[in-house]
């Protein structure tokens, strides 16, 4: 069966690019609202066309759309995914088309891509996982699996309202696996596929004027008033500056590093499989950086970048920052700031202690603003569902490249530690630029990534049981 439905991807691949295309021309950008429901509407559609069920569900900022198709079968996958991408305010003149329309390029080294945002993260894995429960329809077969879908329009957001979601509605949520589709191959066709991810904690520092000094009127002053009047920007950046060492490679916070669980045997032979397949430069280069903070090479700079939290500024924003000149003294300045945590670190744990540094070195002043927060999440070369994705990336014959977890962050707790249901991620495909102008993924890679989910979902249906 698996061959026939390869073949249908094969001979309509013309009408799948095509609807991926119509798919991503849709904007959904869940920072500023933009088309997400109509988006979500898209994805309400798409479910009900392959005969599922399915529900746009209110929660307080963008809708989850909850669906199920019951195809009859013992077992059943809870699919995530996510609907709202990145905006693009500020990148519209880097971009080489418009961000937003669905165009073909050929990319130095790549080949024929599609150009546009949220193609790779994530709605090119999305709308490819619906093309195969078509393709596997219309060439004659059953879905070897009854699928609940989880589709959420809040994940560049920190999946506010997910949790809540999962907690009102877990009895629509029963599953035996979750899975979420994404393009797992490096530039070469490598696979690097993960275990798991880290966790996020993502807050606001806002420094203003007040009984420390600075103006604290609402407004900013004539600039010539720095001889006398403190800065809420200076301030923020001193404030800024007591939580890291000069050469960024220590987070001088204290407790920062405490619950840091120590690496388990499992993660240590995974380590000691992938540094001799870890190309260093290759990631550099993907990234445009030079070189990295540490002097170090192999499992010692993979375990910096696995088993170490970071404290990183996203963005510092005060006073006059456009063209031309305006001297002032802001009377605001704010940092964007998240942390990534790896096991044990919690999130109100290491807000805490955030709070507590910036009381103890004189800045009781400067408020936080927290925004969103979900843990990290682990799994094992034991799940069915990673067993399933292994198998499948055998049968294209390619040996992946087997991380412990990645160094980003998805809710994927909300599997593991809520649902108690094993998770697995990934898939077959290349694209490159998230999060950033000319987002892609290659042509070539977008069916090869609906030919490997076809085979998943047979392989997890056997793994299953």
């Amino acid at each position: 069966m698996i061959e026939r439905v390869h073949r249908h991807i094969d001979e309509h691949w013309p009408a799948h690019l095509e609807a991926t295309r119509a798919f991503l021309r849709q904007p959904s950008i869940s920072g500023d609202g933009a088309g997400m429901p109509e988006m979500a509407a898209l994805v309400r559609e798409r479910i009900e066309a392959l005969g599922g069920r399915a529900e746009v569900v209110p929660t307080p900022l963008h809708p989850v759309v909850w669906g199920h198709i019951d195809a009859g079968k013992p077992r059943t996958l809870l699919y995530y995914g996510m609907y709202d991408v990145q905006p693009v305010v500020g990148e519209e003149r880097d971009w080489i088309v418009e961000p937003f329309a669905g165009e073909i390029r050929d990319l130095p080294g790549l080949g024929e891509c599609v150009v546009n945002r949220g193609v790779t993260n994530q709605k090119g894995p999305l709308i490819g996982f619906f093309n195969v429960l078509e393709a596997i329809r219309a060439a004659g077969g059953e879905l070897p699996l009854n699928v609940t879908f989880m589709i959420e329009g809040e994940e560049e957001l920190g999946s506010r309202n997910l949790p809540g979601f999962v907690r009102d509605h877990r009895d629509r949520l029963g599953a035996d696996a979750a899975f979420f589709s994404m393009y797992n191959q490096d530039r070469d066709g490598k696979v690097v596929s993960y275990l798991g991810v880290k966790g996020i904690l993502f807050f606001e520092l806002i420094a203003r004027g007040g009984e420390w000094g600075g103006p604290a009127g609402g407004r900013a002053v004539h600039g010539s008033n720095a001889v006398w009047y403190a800065s809420p920007a200076w301030r923020l950046v001193q404030a800024l500056a007591t939580m890291l060492t000069p050469d960024q490679k220590h987070i001088t916070i204290d407790g920062f590093y405490d619950d840091v669980a120590t690496i388990s045997p499992h993660d240590e032979a995974l380590l000691a499989r992938l540094a001799p397949t870890f190309d260093a430069a290759t990631r550099r280069e993907a990234d445009d950086v030079r070189r990295f903070k540490y002097d170090l090479d192999g499992v010692p700079l993979l375990k910096k970048y696995l088993y170490q939290p970071t404290l990183n500024i996203d963005g510092i924003i005060a006073g006059h920052t456009g063209e031309g000149t305006k001297t002032i003294v802001p009377f605001e300045a704010r940092a964007k700031v998240d942390i990534r945590m790896v096991p044990d670190q919690q999130p109100d744990r290491m807000l805490d202690l955030v709070r507590r540094h910036l009381d103890r070195h004189g800045y009781a002043d400067i408020e936080i603003k927290f925004e969103d927060a979900y843990k990290w999440a682990k799994t094992t070369v034991d799940n069915p569902a990673v067993r399933a994705l292994l198998r499948t990336y055998g049968e294209f014959g390619i040996e992946p490249e087997l991380w412990p977890h990645l160094g980003g962050s998805a809710p994927f707790y909300l599997f593991s530690d809520v649902l108690g249901i094993p998770f697995a991620f990934g898939g077959l495909g290349h694209g490159g630029r998230v999060h950033s102008p000319n987002e892609y993924a290659t042509v070539a890679g977008m069916r090869l990534h609906e030919k490997s989910i076809a085979t998943f979902l047979y392989r997890l249906a056997e793994e299953l049981g």
